[in-house]
């Protein structure tokens, strides 16, 4: 299969990230503003992760007027503004894991797959969302390739970029998304749409997930044959015992290349609550840039800083990056969602 198409790994080199600004004042209320800060926050980490030291460009998709303004504000704000490029575009909220382009390349070339997106299961019909793909991939001058019978949102799917795929059941086998496919139906879409050889089947997904299980927040590839997963916080965790499944699972696992995966376990972040119900956060969603790997943490929910401090401190001792930043994410995540679900790499050929 070396000359399908495939998706690259996250830590490998990018010309640059797209990124989502919170745009819709409906959708987020009161925590607007604190979110555009922790995407700014982000943004510095990925473009400027050292004095002296550029990383990648960013390219910013704002939705209106407001939106735009607010983004200019933001840009004038960095240490260079060139890092950073907005794009007006229509689009329903900020996941553009979920609903842009997967960036894949093969043959020297550089493309994108799209999968159909239904809303995550039908539970959020946002305007413009079926849009944001072809948008992308036409602002990138790459060909889309549509693959329309997989519901599917990219914060399903993790790769090595060496024919390894994780993702779950929970999601993609979900009535809601996919009613009558069976595992090897998903697996030979995979294998046309990433250059998939082998998918590696989580179950569960994090209590209070809306999107059903996204494996962005259970399980990372962070380099050949290495993953990362989380270990319970706390007797109160609500996903322990999902958590150690996950582990086990993992453990027992080898890549498409007969690898026994090496797996790393970093604390979660324990109980965290939006609106007295359980919150889906987790300390790998995320992002590898270039030069740096940024951690959502959630001191904001939690109160308990000092894990986030922990998980960060181990992923730096992988070897993933040389620098490591632990944002807080908190108001990020009451649309649901942190730093890997907002962005979407563009590999470099």
């Amino acid at each position: 299969m070396t000359d399908t198409p495939r998706q690259p790994a996250e830590w490998t080199p990018h010309e640059a990230v797209w990124v989502g600004w919170p745009s819709d004042a409906g959708l987020w209320a009161d925590d607007l503003g604190p979110a555009r800060a922790e995407v700014e926050d982000l943004i510095r980490a990925i473009a400027f992760p050292a004095a002296g030291e550029r990383g990648e460009r960013v390219e910013l998709v704002v939705n209106g007027a407001d939106a735009r303004a607010a983004a200019e504000i933001m840009r004038s704000h960095l240490p260079d503004a060139d890092a950073m490029r907005i794009h007006d575009a229509p689009m329903g909220d900020v996941w553009l894991r979920d609903t842009g382009p997967v960036f894949v390349a093969g043959g020297g070339a550089l493309a994108a797959s799209a999968f159909r997106f239904n809303g995550w299961g039908g539970k959020y019909q946002l305007a413009e969302d079926h849009r944001i793909a072809d948008i992308v991939a036409e602002r990138c001058a790459v060909p889309l390739r549509r693959f329309d019978g997989l519901v599917c949102e990219g914060g399903a799917l993790e790769t090595d970029g060496q024919g390894t795929v994780i993702t779950t059941r929970q999601c993609l086998l979900n009535r809601n998304r996919n009613p009558g496919l069976g595992e090897a139906d998903v697996e030979r879409v995979l294998a046309k749409a990433l250059g998939a050889e082998k998918v590696i089947w989580l179950d569960e997904g994090l209590a209070g997930d809306h999107t059903d299980g996204h494996v962005d927040n259970l399980a990372r590839f962070i380099a050949p044959g290495k993953v990362v997963c989380m270990r319970p916080t706390g007797d109160d965790d609500p996903n322990r015992a999902v958590l150690a499944a996950i582990e086990k699972a993992l453990s027992a696992e080898s890549d498409a290349r007969g690898r026994a995966l090496e797996v790393i376990a970093v604390p979660s972040p324990g109980r965290a609550e939006i609106d007295g119900r359980p919150a889906a956060a987790s300390h790998l969603n995320f992002y590898l840039s270039n030069r740096a790997l940024v951690m959502p943490h959630y001191a904001g929910l939690t109160g308990n800083g000092d894990v986030g401090l922990e998980a960060a401190d181990i992923l730096k001792a992988s070897g993933a990056r040389a620098h490591v930043f632990a944002i807080d994410s908190s108001h990020l995540l009451t649309g649901g969602g942190s730093f890997h679900c907002i962005t979407q790499q563009q590999p470099a050929l």
